[in-house]
């Protein structure tokens, strides 16, 4: 015969024993990943950061900005792990947060790292050689330096998707669910900087292009403090006449539309000359047509104070995604 409330406690009793089982799943991915990314910081650190030291092959200044702080990460993983092997969980990641610092770091080094490594590689004989040497070593099967360096970064997304899961799977009675919780909310927090730190570099690599293909007195600064959205051919509609091609780019405050220089021109060919800066702030936007999803493109309308802009694509899909990517501009100009 069924006790009474037997029943009512198995699903609270199955409950657990799923969270028990999502834990141990978790915290053994967690240390199996940690010891491969151990093992590989190692690599890195013993046959080309501690050789390059010894060996002078780069200046430190050089060593720095293509290693950063990996000896100090590597570190941090050689105190984290014997915790992780021990089943210490919250014990051994309440102490890994101080080293968080070092992945922001690495973070905001990580595009000097990757510039100062292609220099190098291209100048400097002998640090190219080395490099190849060291590749070339048994312990590194088939990867490269290049494709070694950006493990940190990519390490930090696994920390918070496996310790979130771990603390989601802890029970609140667990003597370290706090210290879980707790890691959890700090290397979620640090990869969010880190995020904004790659948003930010991938911005600036795309304000360095295209203030490269402006020319002329009015385009020096155009592009300086802001946000880059996209970029394209478009035709523009006069009153009269043929629809004109013009090269536009679009960034977060302002809609640039530009003209290409000659072919012929002797210094500036393949470049753009700055015809007109559009305030997105003061623009409103309507799709005249382009609604129906055909395959006939369509016709924007941009109105500001001084001038009405009547934009065409033949591409109905470049259409929408112009329509998208104006649409966010000037919502984030208003907000």
């Amino acid at each position: 015969m069924e006790r009474p409330g037997a029943s009512a406690r198995c699903p609270v009793q199955e409950q657990r024993a799923r969270w028990e089982r999502k834990r141990a799943c978790t915290a053994r991915e967690l240390l199996e990943t940690e010891r491969r990314y151990q093992e590989q910081l190692g690599l890195v650190a013993t046959y080309f950061v501690g050789i390059l030291r010894a060996k002078g092959t780069l200046r430190p200044a050089e060593r720095q900005a293509v290693f950063g702080p990996w000896e100090l990460i590597y570190g941090a993983s050689q105190e984290l792990l014997p915790y992780l092997e021990g089943g210490h969980w919250g014990q051994g990641l309440e102490g890994f947060c101080p080293h968080l610092e070092l992945y922001t770091q690495f973070a905001a080094n990580a595009e000097r790292s990757q510039t100062t490594l292609q220099e190098q590689l291209k100048k400097n004989k002998r640090f190219r050689r080395f490099v190849r040497l060291q590749e070339g070593r048994p312990e590194f099967g088939s990867l490269h330096l290049q494709d070694l360096l950006p493990l940190p970064l990519q390490r930090l997304q696994q920390y918070e998707n496996l310790v979130m899961a771990l603390a989601e799977n802890t029970g609140p009675n667990s003597p370290d669910h706090q210290q879980l919780t707790r890691a959890a909310r700090l290397i979620s927090e640090t990869a969010q900087r880190v995020h904004s730190i790659g948003q930010r570099q991938k911005n600036d690599q795309h304000l360095r292009r295209v203030q490269a293909l402006l020319s002329g007195r009015q385009a020096k600064g155009l592009t300086s403090g802001r946000w880059f959205l996209r970029q394209g051919w478009l035709l523009v509609v006069p009153p009269r006449g043929e629809p004109r091609p013009r090269m536009f780019f679009l960034f977060s405050d302002v809609l640039l539309m530009a003209k290409p220089r000659p072919p012929l021109h002797l210094l500036q060919s393949g470049t753009f000359a700055c015809r007109a800066l559009y305030p997105m702030a003061q623009c409103q936007l309507h799709r005249v047509f382009g609604h129906s999803g055909g395959p006939c493109g369509g016709l924007l309308s941009l109105s500001f104070p001084c001038e009405k802009l009547l934009l065409m694509s033949t591409d109905q899909e470049e259409l929408l995604r112009w329509h998208h990517s104006l649409t966010l501009a000037i919502s984030s100009q208003k907000s």
